[in-house]
């Protein structure tokens, strides 16, 4: 099968190639919106921690009084065509069928601290949030093969437990560009470095392709738990410590479930049954019937699952305990990429 999708591999990448060859050479216009911009994206398709790093980022920039905007196309949410305003710093003013699932997880994560514009055309969207918010410092999420904006920092995240699939590019591999894309980068970060044993080989591939970018190292660490019924509220008390030695069942609809479950067993939880679901799924009561009767089956007391599930959850009934598990970020030198973040041109 994956001979049969060479050619159309071939044809994606030759389009991909010419499209970023005629933005470099200013053939189509890249919009510049006149204040400092962060791009925070892949090189492949499927999860690498990117939530919890433009999170950390947004935070980062508004403890130096920034007034912070990210700027994301959320994905698989309903009107994908139309502008939606997540949330304007104060407020939030879309569920996440209207926000798409991250973007609602964002806008929970950082109220008080950045504004959330989900719009597909994002120079557009940066433009109009500038004037109407006063926007000192854009965010681009997923913005890597966004090249309609300037940026003044470009930042990809590569995935330590598999950081370029097979090397091939969509369909029969899970690179969304040639690999030589990474020369765009000012800074890659590898992430989920904890899940792995060495991470040598992926450093020297990163500087063969690109000497001169800036490496940084994170590690996720599961920061708290709490009662999916208390996830959207700020008075949420942690219980991490209470439910870490019951029989537990995680779920998920994340691009790489794996790499959540083998967290939780790193972490020493006590993991005794697991389901995914596909990436960005919408629940359904019938589904998490389904799941509780499943996780009885499997001798499991509890159910566990992330926050960007959570968003899509919380109408919905279990009879099961339910909880939500947050996750931070650590680096290995924090201080220098804050400072880069920080101060982007120096």
């Amino acid at each position: 099968m994956k001979k049969l999708l060479l050619p159309f591999s071939w044809i994606y990448g030759a389009i991909t190639s010419t499209r970023n060859s005629l933005y470099q050479k200013n053939f189509f216009a890249s919009f510049d919106l006149d204040v400092k911009t962060i791009s925070v994206g892949n090189i492949t398709v499927g999860g690498t921690g990117k939530t919890p790093m433009v999170a950390f980022i947004a935070e980062k920039l508004a403890e130096k009084s920034e007034k912070v905007c990210i700027l994301t196309r959320g994905y698989g949410r309903d009107n994908p065509k139309e502008r939606v305003l997540v949330t304007d710093g104060e407020r939030i003013l879309a569920d996440a069928r209207e926000a798409g699932d991250e973007p609602f997880e964002l806008a929970n994560k950082l109220l008080g601290k950045a504004v959330i514009v989900a719009d597909a055309k994002r120079a557009e969207a940066g433009k109009w949030a500038k004037e109407e918010f006063g926007i000192t410092t854009f965010i681009l999420d997923d913005g890597f093969q966004h090249l309609k904006v300037k940026r003044d920092l470009d930042i990809v995240l590569i995935d330590a437990t598999n950081p370029f699939g097979n090397n091939q590019i969509l369909p029969t591999g899970i690179l969304r560009e040639s690999l030589s894309g990474l020369k765009r980068a000012d800074a890659i970060i590898i992430t989920r470095a904890n899940l792995v044993e060495d991470i040598s080989k992926i450093k020297a591939e990163i500087l063969r392709i690109n000497p001169n970018c800036q490496i940084f190292i994170s590690k996720n660490q599961f920061t708290k738990a709490v009662k999916l019924k208390e996830f959207l509220s700020k008075e949420s008390t942690d219980q991490k410590s209470k439910i870490k030695n019951q029989k537990l069942m995680a779920f998920c609809a994340l691009g790489n479930p794996d790499n959540f479950y083998e967290q939780l067993r790193q972490e020493n939880f006590n993991l005794v049954a697991t389901k995914s679901f596909p990436d960005h799924h919408i629940y359904s009561n019938s589904e998490m019937r389904n799941l509780e009767k499943e996780a009885i089956e499997k001798g499991a007391e509890v159910l566990l699952t992330t926050a960007k599930d959570a968003v899509k959850l919380t109408h919905l009934r279990f009879n099961l305990p339910c909880y939500v598990i947050e996750n931070g970020l650590t680096f290995e030198d924090e201080s220098a990429f804050v400072n880069l973040i920080q101060n982007p041109k120096n």
